[in-house]
């Protein structure tokens, strides 16, 4: 766990976190969650843990920026210690847009990875398009996008699943990411 610039062991080192990242749209929730079904894992929506002031904020159509999003990633940090504690296999969604998002949450934490479910703009567009009951503004997802950087070779420790294919196999990919493990 990391307190305060120190770096402290978990007692089950072979616990694994995942954090699903991608922008919105990508399928984060919908894989998650039948992952976590099929491999009976833990699983939480990152966007629990917003506090209150943040969920004002996006409720006001207000975005957030860096500063509001600081205790929200701490906070989920905080989460996959507690879930790896007892959980063999922990998903976790999260946009994780920025590589220094990615930073704070992977911060004093071994044992976790990221799955970026990556896709290109018109495939996400249409799957948000298709979504019924959901308000989408296409200036929504071009903004994500702009906001993406997408993981480099010095992050090791993400995995990408191309999302350009049914839900069903994008669970499969995932699923054999993660058997493969890291």
């Amino acid at each position: 766990m990391y307190c305060g610039g120190t770096t402290l062991s978990t007692t089950n080192h072979d616990h694994h976190i995942y954090v699903l990242m991608g922008v919105s749209g990508s399928g984060k929730s919908a894989v998650a969650s039948e992952v976590a079904h099929q491999l009976h894992a833990a699983f939480l929506d990152g966007d629990f843990l917003h506090p209150r002031c943040n969920i004002e904020k996006m409720a006001s159509g207000e975005p957030l920026n860096d500063d509001d999003r600081k205790p929200w990633l701490q906070a989920l940090n905080d989460a996959a210690f507690a879930m790896q504690r007892t959980n063999k296999v922990s998903l976790i969604v999260c946009s994780a847009l920025k590589k220094h998002y990615r930073d704070l949450l992977r911060e004093g934490n071994p044992n976790l990875s990221f799955i970026y479910l990556k896709g290109d703009f018109d495939v996400i567009e249409s799957r948000l398009k298709a979504r019924k009951g959901h308000f989408f503004k296409t200036q929504m997802l071009v903004t994500q996008f702009e906001t993406l950087q997408e993981p480099g070779a010095d992050e090791t420790d993400v995995l990408v699943v191309d999302i350009d294919q049914p839900l069903e196999g994008v669970v499969a990919s995932t699923i054999e990411v993660i058997k493969k493990g890291k």
